[in-house]
């Protein structure tokens, strides 16, 4: 697949994972999940101590994300982006975005092998959905 089609992939699932959201606005973790919500997506953040954020119901880990959530884009230093990816493959999750700076070889590759569509190439969600700050 090329990159588009990744993309494309990742971007057909009907909801959306959001984890490392945050409720700082200037954090990439509430950008990405208000770019979703911009872009009229259902989006769920993943945080394992709020209980909402940017008006939305949070989940406390990605196990616990309605089945109708098929991608997650993950927003975390990249040791947790490991656990996350273990988490994600025993979830069913089948496309895994990492933002740049949350890639860790060892998540993408454990990923990969377990046949998920991972983008991990410095790709960004907000550029390719266009975020805006207001």
């Amino acid at each position: 697949m090329t990159i588009d089609q990744q993309i494309e992939r990742f971007l057909a699932s009907p909801a959306f994972g959001v984890v490392g959201a945050s409720t700082k606005p200037e954090k990439y973790g509430n950008k990405v999940l208000r770019c979703y919500l911009q872009n009229g997506r259902r989006a769920i953040p993943v945080h394992p101590a709020e209980k909402e954020i940017e008006g939305q119901p949070c989940v406390a880990s990605v196990d616990r994300l309605p089945p109708e959530v098929k991608s997650i884009s993950i927003i975390t230093p990249p040791q947790v982006t490991q656990k996350v990816v273990e988490l994600a493959i025993g979830h069913g999750i089948e496309n895994i975005w990492m933002q740049p700076g949350a890639e860790h070889p060892d998540a993408v590759a454990a990923a990969r092998d377990a046949g998920l569509n991972v983008i991990a190439d410095g790709s960004c969600v907000l550029v390719v959905l266009g975020y805006h700050e207001h």
